[in-house]
């Protein structure tokens, strides 16, 4: 899956799954043993979610997927991005390396996890949340991550009833 977070052991579309469908398989293909790529893209299109990474050009200082010997070479041009797209009002990081990234780029205070402050980018305001990392390395139940996001996402905006 040449998309974003096509590891099988890794929960973030399970998590996006229980939030919006109270169904942790509901983008997984059984018989395939893989995620529905054309099935997330759909979803998140309908529900105006856009994906990047805050790291453009990055180096693994160690042979392992590990956030913690990941040097950021690039970051992300936050403020080309939220230019090029007016729409954006949330910026939602999982992780703290990624939030370490947004928070340094736009000068403000990283959110404690599942909570948001408000940054200015140039003359953009927007809500930044920290949300959980997917990755099972992180000891949080799939539940209690999925109750994170639900929360976001209902903020948002995004999630008018406990489930879509």
């Amino acid at each position: 899956m040449a998309f974003y977070y096509p590891n099988k052991i890794n929960d973030m579309w399970r998590i996006m799954g229980l939030v919006f469908h109270d169904d942790r398989d509901y983008f997984w293909i059984k018989d395939e043993q893989r995620f529905d790529e054309d099935k997330i893209k759909q979803f998140l299109a309908e529900k105006g979610i856009a994906l990047w990474d805050t790291g453009m050009k990055v180096r693994r200082l160690k042979d392992n997927a590990s956030d913690k010997f990941l040097e950021i070479v690039e970051p992300i041009d936050l403020s080309k991005l939220l230019d090029e797209h007016p729409t954006i009002h949330a910026v939602v990081t999982a992780g703290e390396k990624a939030t370490g990234v947004v928070a340094d780029i736009a000068g403000c205070t990283a959110p404690v996890m599942g909570q948001c402050v408000q940054c200015k980018v140039n003359d953009r305001m927007f809500s930044f949340y920290r949300m959980p990392s997917s990755s099972r390395a992180y000891p949080m139940s799939i539940a209690d991550k999925a109750e994170f996001y639900r929360r976001m996402f209902h903020n948002e905006g995004l999630l008018v009833s406990s489930f879509q």
